[in-house]
C-alpha cells in the first residue's frame, strides 16, 4: 500500500525527531509539528501507518512510537546515489582488537568509483609516525595480497584486526610493523594473517 503525502510527512517528522532528540515525540508534539488539528488526527495517522507496517508502538506507554524496518528499507532503496562509503567499524593501531560492523557512512567523493572501498576509524597510537593518529578515519581498498611496506588491514588468527605496515620475514612469518618507535613489531606465522585491505587515504577531523 502506497503512502499518502501526509503519511510521508508524518514519517519524515518522526524520523527527524528521533534522530535529533533520541526519543519519540508525544502525540501533542506531533500535532504541533505537523500542524494537525487534533490528537484524533494523530491517532488516525498512527493507525494507518501501523496497518501499512511502517510504524510500531507500545501500548499504554508514553513516547513509544518506533519506525519499523520497512521504513528504513525503503529509505535505503530510494536514497540517491552518493559518494558515501560504509564505515564498517574501528581498527586498532595498538594491540589488535576485533572490528565490528556499523551503519554509519563517510563521504569520500574522490574514491566512489570503486565498490571495494570502505572506511575504518583508528584507535591507538601505533601508526603516529606515518601521521595516522588516534581518531583518524582511514579509507581502505579491499585486497588479499600486499607488498613489503604496504600499510594494511590485517586479520590475525581469524578474529582480530590491526592496521600496520606489512613485511615478509624468513621462516614463513610476517612482520606487522608499527610506525611508533616506542612499540615493538608483531611477528606471526603467515598462515595466521589474512590481508583484508590496503590503505588508500587518511581523513582527520579537528
Amino acid at each position: 500500500m502506497a503512502l499518502t503525502k501526509r503519511q510521508k510527512e508524518f514519517l519524515d517528522f518522526l524520523a527527524g525527531f528521533l534522530e535529533k532528540r533520541g526519543y519519540s515525540p508525544s502525540y501533542e508534539e506531533i500535532a504541533e509539528g505537523l500542524s494537525l488539528a487534533s490528537l484524533a488526527t494523530v491517532h488516525k495517522h498512527i493507525l494507518a501507518l501501523e496497518t501499512k507496517h511502517y510504524l510500531k508502538r507500545g501500548f499504554n506507554q508514553s513516547r513509544s512510537l518506533e519506525l519499523a524496518p520497512k521504513f528504513y528499507e525503503e529509505q535505503r532503496q530510494h536514497r540517491p546515489v552518493s559518494s558515501d562509503i560504509p564505515l564498517l567499524g574501528r581498527i586498532a593501531a595498538g594491540a589488535p582488537v576485533e572490528s565490528f560492523a556499523g551503519p554509519e557512512t563517510l563521504s569520500f567523493s574522490d574514491f566512489t568509483g570503486n565498490p571495494d572501498t570502505y572506511a575504518l576509524q583508528v584507535r591507538g597510537e601505533s601508526m603516529i609516525e606515518d601521521h595516522i593518529c588516534n581518531g583518524d578515519f582511514v579509507l581502505v581498498q579491499r585486497a588479499t595480497e600486499a607488498r613489503d611496506g604496504d600499510i594494511v588491514v590485517a586479520l590475525v588468527d581469524g578474529v582480530e584486526t590491526t592496521l600496520k605496515r606489512f613485511y615478509h620475514e624468513p621462516g614463513d612469518r610476517v612482520r606487522l610493523q608499527p610506525a611508533n618507535s616506542a612499540m615493538q613489531p608483531i611477528y606471526v606465522p603467515r598462515a595466521s594473517v589474512a590481508i583484508q585491505g590496503k590503505l588508500l587515504a587518511v581523513l582527520r577531523k579537528y
